[in-house]
């Protein structure tokens, strides 16, 4: 069978306008069964057995481990979800492209100072809100999905980093399937089609249309949560003019567990699927400029970029109820963490010098954090490990220029002392 061959004309770089092509016979870059030719994951080469189905709708796809072509997509939203699956996606499902129910949800929770800097989700409410301010003339929304493999944290005392953010930056290993992705939608609908998608970077509620689009549910930590699959998987979505037919929502099925919300360090869910990001370590060590909280700082423990507690303790997340899909296309292998990543040591991260940084962090999500960012979390760090051995790197920066920088470390060296 052929492999996937797709067109790669395109227009705005954020809002593409895709040319049907004309003149390109379609078995030329499908097989004759659709795009699940014989270089897609075995795993996803079946339309999920478990087909889930509503009025004028159609399965959400899955990936069952070990499975077979068994059922050929016939529909044009088969078709769109098998090549999502093609194109190394390992869930596909379809939303509607209308105003979310969770308006009064996102106000209030804006208006409660829970973003706390993240001013950019206030400034562009609506869009996040109704998306067809997003794509003008959206009728459908593809959100999809990518399992990552979480790996066993580390057991060494160190500078502790999010599971996945050691490898590639999953942002820019994903945009180019999705680019890919809208690159084939036009010969599955022999026509143009307008589509804009983003990979948790634009002005979309990405976990609320997933929901909807049947891809999980979102729990009392606030992660989408598959019944198969857990919660350690990313999400893009794929805004459309495509007339698809919708999924059904997956029911909440917490039930009365509070796992995530005991195990919190930092007591960030006031309440039950409410998040006060000012509180969460994966914001105050990523998304925060400012210092952190004095309150928290010993609840970080050496968690120095992200957190993973309420996914760790979450039930859906255990292994052996978390099958990771195949990596024909080596996506998952780009996004693994480097080794430098894997159990860095304090020493080793507050050493980093500007130039060490850009090396040690290039193509990564760490950069989201800064170089400033990282060494004050490296400094919290280092006063929570009782390591006297560190005291003259920490005194290094806390003799320095840098005023925040300086008042981690001060403090750092107080909690060595005691």
């Amino acid at each position: 069978m052929r492999p996937c061959r797709l067109p790669s004309t395109r227009l705005r770089s954020d809002t593409k306008q895709w040319p049907c092509p004309n003149g390109i016979p379609r078995e030329s870059w499908l097989d004759s069964r659709g795009p699940l030719s014989s270089s897609v994951n075995p795993s996803v080469r079946q339309i999920h057995a478990e087909r889930r189905i509503i009025p004028g709708g159609e399965a959400n796809l899955q990936a069952p481990a070990g499975a077979t072509v068994t059922t050929e997509p016939e529909t044009l939203t088969e078709r769109v979800k098998g090549l999502a699956l093609a194109t190394g996606f390992d869930l596909a499902g379809v939303a509607p492209a209308t105003p979310s129910d969770r308006t009064v949800f996102l106000r209030d929770w804006l208006a409660r100072g829970f973003a706390g800097e993240m001013d950019y989700i206030g400034r562009r409410a609506e869009e996040r809100i109704d998306p067809r301010r997003v794509l003008e003339g959206a009728r459908s929304i593809v959100a999809l999905g990518f399992v990552y493999d979480p790996g066993e944290r580390s057991v060494s005392a160190g500078f502790q980093v999010a599971r996945y953010a050691g490898g590639d930056d999953y942002h820019d290993v994903l945009i180019d399937r999705v680019r890919a992705f809208e690159a084939g939608l036009p010969a599955l609908a022999d026509r143009e089609v307008r589509s804009r998608g983003y990979v948790d970077t634009g002005p979309v509620l990405e976990r609320v249309h997933a929901a909807a689009a049947g891809l999980g549910w979102v729990g009392k930590n606030t992660c989408l949560i598959n019944p198969r699959l857990g919660s350690y998987f990313f999400l893009a979505v794929v805004l459309t003019d495509l007339q698809l037919d919708f999924d059904a929502a997956e029911p909440d099925h917490c039930g009365s567990c509070r796992a995530c919300l005991d195990a919190c360090p930092t007591d960030a869910f006031p309440e039950p699927y409410v998040l006060d990001a000012t509180r969460c370590i994966s914001y105050t060590t990523i998304e925060s400029r400012d210092a952190i909280p004095e309150e928290l700082r010993t609840a970080h423990a050496d968690r120095g970029f992200g957190c993973d507690i309420c996914q760790e303790v979450c039930p859906w997340n255990q292994r052996e109820r978390r099958p990771i899909p195949e990596d024909p296309l080596g996506l998952r292998r780009r996004i693994a963490p480097r080794p430098e990543w894997k159990a860095p040591s304090i020493a080793w991260v507050l050493g980093l010098d500007l130039e060490a940084w850009q090396r040690a962090t290039r193509r990564t999500a760490l950069r989201r954090a800064r170089y400033q960012g990282l060494l004050r979390n490296a400094l919290v760090v280092a006063g929570n490990s009782g390591d006297a051995s560190l005291v003259p790197i920490v005194r290094k920066h806390a003799e320095g220029e840098d005023p925040v920088l300086a008042e981690h470390a001060r403090w750092a060296l107080a909690r060595l002392a005691s």
